[in-house]
């Protein structure tokens, strides 16, 4: 007889986040709603047997098609006021995975990923062979105009002439006589984890990069291993922080490298990476994983993280603070 696992879903949005003392309850209750939403869908999914891999992605798509969060519509402007996302999906039942970077007419940056795993012929698509793939495939094409929002082209205005580079919701807080939270301290990256009950487990996360950034600039988000990975064996992790640092630690993969070779609790692997290895060289952020036995760590060293979760049939549950 087949075992059937309690599913289990988490989502985030971010880390970093607006701070609490700047937070209107409206703001907050926005993000609230949209989160359970999002976990809701999800969590209804695997109720009904979908796959780990369908749910993280389902809500992931839904994430990029909400301008509250930095994926899709409502994706942060280049200095060159462009749009360039990326995403990548990672089934750990086959360590079957894929990714995109530098898309800018796809719509939902996370089929475009889904499509290169299901295709299999290669692991990372980037720029116009990426939009190319995407159109084979037959994947919903934008123009670039269909991911600005005001809000994001004015937060790239603010910050355009000082040469800085900053991450999602920082530039909003730039308009603030005093800024609420330290300037390199807002990420915006969304991303999903989920176990399906049948006990396998899948990582998918999208970005719309950060403000300011330098065309052609790839983050953690997209590299396997990086910002994303899903191992049956141990876990599936998505990670939104400071990506170049994430890059450098390996912190996906390290997560679960921690629990396969050392026998690391979840718990105990996301908190050396997190609150040790990222610290070290100046890394800020966090990450959501759930492991094979449907435990959870959604894990932060800033302000606070977007993010939202549910076990099997119980109430989705969203927080943004500490």
């Amino acid at each position: 007889m087949t075992q059937t696992h309690v599913p289990v879903i988490a989502i985030h949005g971010g880390a970093g986040t607006i701070s609490a003392a700047t937070t209107s309850a409206e703001q907050a209750q926005a993000y609230h709603d949209a989160l359970k939403s999002i976990v809701a869908a999800a969590q209804a999914a695997l109720l009904k047997g979908a796959s780990a891999l369908d749910a993280a992605c389902l809500a992931v798509e839904m994430l990029e098609d909400c301008p509250l969060f930095n994926a899709g519509h409502g994706a942060v402007f280049t200095h060159d006021e462009t749009h360039e996302l990326d995403a990548a999906v990672m089934d750990g039942a086959t360590l079957a995975a894929g990714a995109v970077a530098g898309v800018c007419h796809v719509r939902r940056p996370v089929r475009a990923a889904r499509a290169v795993l299901e295709d299999g012929a290669h692991v990372l698509l980037a720029g116009a062979g990426a939009e190319s793939f995407a159109r084979e495939r037959g994947l919903e094409m934008v123009e670039p105009s269909f991911f600005s929002t005001e809000a994001r082209r004015q937060q790239l205005y603010r910050v355009r002439d000082t040469g800085r580079v900053v991450v999602d919701h920082e530039g909003a807080s730039m308009a603030a006589a005093t800024p609420p939270l330290d300037e390199d301290k807002k990420f915006g990256t969304v991303g999903a984890v989920a176990l399906d009950m049948h006990g396998h487990l899948a990582a998918a996360t999208s970005t719309g990069g950060m403000t300011n950034k330098r065309v052609g600039r790839v983050g953690d988000s997209p590299l396997i291993g990086a910002g994303t990975y899903a191992d049956d064996r141990t876990a599936a992790v998505s990670c939104t922080g400071s990506g170049e640092m994430f890059i450098r630690v390996a912190a996906a993969y390290d997560v679960c490298a921690r629990m396969a070779y050392s026998g690391s609790t979840l718990e105990a692997a996301t908190h050396a990476v997190v609150q040790q290895s990222l610290p070290a060289i100046g890394g800020t952020g966090g990450l959501i994983a759930v492991d094979r036995h449907g435990n959870l760590s959604l894990a932060f060293n800033t302000e606070g993280m977007y993010r939202g979760h549910a076990r099997g049939d119980e109430a989705p549950h969203t927080a943004i603070f500490a």
